[in-house]
């Protein structure tokens, strides 16, 4: 990323859990927004309201959900005053979406690959149906834990094995290096037949982690490992595409080796 955003001071949250922030040391930088893009329920509402009340400043809650994209950089752009740019950005989202839903659209579900999302390091940790955290994948193929519906869930080898995927993806390095050394995964499909993939995470995480526009890019990722034939676009040569445009730095062949690699 650009060195004078790494460089500025993390404030950390003020709402959700976890928040390290208290409203006293975010008054304290005199911002003239603040911006919280994620959920749009309820409950966010509330605390977005009250913080503003709180701090008297403006305090914009945009939604979260992928399929938002768009919209939410519209948004952006006429509260920051930067339509032009917001626009360039919502139309590759809309195009990005569109195209890649577009190919797979004539695959019936019943034909899609069956995919398990294995978080932590034991990766026994995946998302529920409808999870923000597996959007991207329930877009392209069946998640294997989609029958109940909720957010991040733990969930038993056993479990697994009965669901027996034909594809994994995992956001953890230690699960991805020692998975297919293990032999209580080692009668899983995807383990069998090498289909456990580590998703991209620098600087933000391709398919989850945080769930925002960083799972543009992990769109395209996931199409191309799920449907190769579908898909012969160059990865690399996306990848450049969306970092010079989104994170405004245009990376280098070895820093694409390490993205793709999905090293910190």
């Amino acid at each position: 990323m650009l060195a004078e955003v790494c460089t500025r001071a993390e404030v950390g949250r003020i709402t959700g859990r976890g928040n390290t922030a208290n409203l006293e040391s975010v008054v304290a930088l005199k911002p003239d927004l603040i911006l919280d893009v994620g959920s749009t329920s309820a409950t966010f509402v509330s605390l977005a309201e009250r913080v503003q009340q709180q701090t008297n400043i403006p305090y914009a809650l945009l939604d979260g959900r992928f399929d938002a994209v768009a919209e939410t950089y519209r948004k952006l752009g006429e509260l920051t005053g930067r339509q032009a740019d917001a626009e360039k950005l919502a139309r590759y989202a809309e195009d990005t979406i569109k195209n890649t839903i577009g190919r797979v659209g004539s695959i019936a579900p019943s034909f899609r690959p069956r995919v398990y999302y294995a978080r932590g390091p034991r990766g026994l940790v995946t998302g529920l149906g409808g999870s923000i955290n597996v959007e991207t994948i329930e877009m392209l193929a069946e998640n294997v834990a989609g029958g109940n519906h909720g957010g991040l869930a733990n969930v038993s080898i056993e479990q697994v094995l009965l669901w027996n995927p034909d594809v994994i993806i995992t956001i953890d390095q230690d699960f991805a290096a020692s998975v297919r050394s293990d032999p209580a995964w080692a009668s899983v499909k995807a383990v069998r037949d090498g289909r456990v993939h580590l998703s991209p995470k620098m600087p933000f995480g391709w398919v989850d982690f945080p769930p925002s526009v960083n799972r543009l890019i992990g769109l395209r990722w996931l199409a191309k490992i799920l449907y190769p034939d579908r898909f012969p676009e160059d990865i690399r040569a996306q990848t450049r595409d969306f970092y010079a445009m989104f994170y405004h730095r245009t990376p280098n062949d070895a820093q694409i080796d390490h993205v793709l690699a999905g090293r910190d």
